[in-house]
């Protein structure tokens, strides 16, 4: 075998050895992230109210929010809820108001404080909805690179072999 074949079976074999080792880890890591997440959310006791949810969410009534994807739909329910509340103003909007007012308007302060609380509860939401995501793509990459790996390795073995 050739210098430069010996090489490029060392490379292939190596690198496939490293992905190989490296794409458990990642795929690990991302399972463990995503337990975390979950364990957040149920210690957060965040429940779909049992009625007055709209039609396509009538699924989620009564059900725990322990995935990405059910704090995402919550969320949705706070937003609207936040909107329903505020008479369809932002936060932004509010607090323009209750400038413009002196800052001495109780019912606009209460407002504010309104959104403002429900405006942060949707973003920690969305923000576990996007940390869900994130660790999906943790997982398939671990898995894509266990692969390519193996394959590594299976091309520096018929290269091996092939001379």
């Amino acid at each position: 075998m050739s210098v430069v074949r010996a090489t490029a079976v060392a490379l292939l074999g190596g690198t496939g050895a490293v992905l190989m080792a490296a794409g458990p880890i990642m795929a690990a890591r991302g399972i463990k992230a995503r337990a975390e997440i979950q364990t957040e959310l149920r210690g957060q006791s965040i429940t779909f109210p049992d009625k007055g949810l709209p039609n396509d969410l009538a699924a989620h009534q009564g059900r725990a929010v322990l995935t990405g994807s059910q704090a995402r739909t919550f969320a949705r329910v706070i937003g609207h809820n936040v909107l329903m509340a505020t008479g369809g103003r932002t936060y932004g909007e509010i607090s323009a108001e209750l400038h413009a007012a002196g800052s001495d308007d109780e019912k606009l302060a209460g407002l504010q404080q309104t959104a403002f609380t429900g405006q942060m509860l949707r973003a920690s939401l969305l923000n576990a909805y996007q940390a869900w995501q994130l660790t999906t793509l943790i997982i398939g990459l671990g898995a894509l690179l266990t692969m390519t790996g193996a394959a590594l390795i299976a091309a520096s073995t018929a290269f091996a072999i092939a001379t």
